[in-house]
């Protein structure tokens, strides 16, 4: 049995490697055998931060050097993605879950279905309430929209329940979910789509 296999991309800064820091822990409580696989242009440096965090097995994190815009190895080719999860599946038997993250990238980036079965886009407040209303390929196709630090919107002028509901607006009601990665805020509903998307376990 291959481990399910989901991508967690979005602009730089967003909050996507907090997210993981995050799901970690609450996965791993509830029997998840998980890895992670980073996508960088030329460093390694989001696997090296989740390595240093203590919260996994350094082991179980992989990174990839795109060499090019990251999303390329995401959508276009994502070759390489794939051979570095089949060799973390092969070093850990019994895997039942590869998350995916992109590098940074704006908001077109998108992932192929080739390569995960299930993907959610970060966005996060300070970014401007009109990310929903930009209609990005990555807002709009995504299976879950995670829209991130929102105890920062008061502190950007950003009306947070209009930029949720222009997010489900332009979704038509699919999932949207916000959260503050950094206190946990939404990471526990996160987890529960996650288990009921692709672990099958609610």
């Amino acid at each position: 049995m291959t481990a399910a296999r989901i991508g967690i991309g979005g602009p730089v800064g967003s909050g996507k490697t907090a997210l993981i820091e995050a799901l970690i822990p609450r996965l791993t409580a509830s029997g998840v055998n998980l890895a992670v696989i980073t996508n960088d242009l030329v460093t390694r440096e989001d696997a090296e931060r989740i390595r240093r965090s203590g919260l996994i097995d350094p082991a179980r994190v992989g990174a990839v050097e795109a060499g090019a815009c990251p999303h390329t190895v995401i959508r276009e080719d994502p070759t390489m993605n794939m051979v570095a999860g089949d060799e973390m599946e092969a070093k850990f038997p019994g895997l039942q879950l590869l998350i995916y993250e992109s590098g940074g990238d704006n908001l077109a980036s998108t992932f192929s279905l080739d390569l995960v079965d299930w993907w959610m886009f970060v966005i996060d407040v300070a970014g401007g309430d009109d990310i929903p209303r930009k209609r990005g390929p990555g807002v709009l196709r995504c299976d879950l929209l995670v829209v991130n630090k929102i105890d920062l919107a008061p502190h950007v002028g950003v009306n947070l329940p209009r930029m949720l509901d222009e997010a489900q607006a332009v979704r038509g009601g699919r999932p949207v979910l916000a959260t503050n990665c950094r206190r946990g805020d939404g990471v526990a509903e996160i987890a529960a789509a996650i288990d009921a998307a692709v672990l099958f376990r609610t």
